[in-house]
């Protein structure tokens, strides 16, 4: 494993205007070469919207194109959700595309009942994690993060990716909940959210965050502003770290269900 060089993206979404929000993502990336991993955040082509039926993405689609375009000009890969079709209807899905044109993705498998997300989109049923440049990196949507048996390191992940929109008025519990994800899985663990208000209403302020395996700050984005960050991951520190706290050996394999005591 070499250093891994990862760019975050925290941007403002155009309501449901999928051309304006890929031009302005389009914009944002290329104006920042160098790094192996750009993320964007949850549904970047339209907001967190619940209507699919009218801007849902295609895997043959433009927006899937896009990010081929972008991951092949960026030597890179390119990562971030969008509403997509599906042959039993529709999905939220995190893509993580290579500068190849491989395409690698997840599909959100909690649905955020509060905001009817269930009503219009199927839960996925599979995680995914991903291998690039010597890293696992596994792939989760915005309301996996409150399910940290989902969100379970047992697959030796160095990298966990959430992308998100995430409001402004539970913001404080992502910036709990990331740094939990990230002790208690060992891993590195990147938190990408959008600025500004949606076509609801709901403002959201970023607070797109990375961590480390000890749940330290590496990296904060400023609050309610457009920004693109580049740091650099050290495989070295997360295998010392590791080796010297073998927690990860005594993690429960959840392969069953435990036996209640009766009361």
């Amino acid at each position: 494993m070499n250093p891994l060089k990862l760019a975050p993206v925290q941007m403002e979404l155009f309501w449901e205007q999928p051309e304006r929000n890929l031009d302005h993502a389009e914009a944002l990336l290329l104006a920042h070469p160098g790094a192996d991993v750009y993320v964007l955040p949850e549904m970047f082509s339209t907001g967190f919207s619940m209507n699919p039926e009218q801007f849902a993405a295609r895997m043959d689609g433009q927006e899937v194109q896009r990010m081929k375009e972008w991951a092949a000009r960026l030597d890179a890969a390119v990562a971030g959700s969008l509403m997509m079709q599906h042959e039993d209807g529709y999905v939220n899905r995190f893509l993580f595309v290579l500068p190849d044109g491989t395409v690698h993705y997840y599909d959100k498998k909690h649905l955020f009942s509060l905001g009817s997300e269930h009503r219009h989109y199927r839960p996925g049923d599979r995680q995914c994690t991903v291998e690039w440049r010597g890293w696992r990196i596994a792939l989760y949507v915005c309301y996996d993060l409150r399910f940290p048996v989902w969100c379970r390191n047992t697959g030796d992940v160095h990298l966990t990716l959430f992308t998100a929109n995430w409001p402004d008025t539970r913001i404080a519990h992502w910036d709990i909940l990331l740094p939990a994800r990230a002790v208690e899985n060992q891993c590195y663990v990147l938190g990408v959210n959008r600025v500004g208000a949606d076509g609801n209403g709901i403002a959201h302020s970023g607070h797109t965050a990375l961590y480390d395996f000890a749940g330290k700050t590496l990296l904060r984005a400023p609050d309610g502003e457009e920004a693109v960050m580049m740091t650099e991951l050290d495989p070295d520190a997360l295998k010392l770290y590791r080796r010297q706290l073998p927690f990860l050996k005594d993690r429960d394999g959840f392969e069953f269900i435990p036996k209640q005591n009766e009361i």
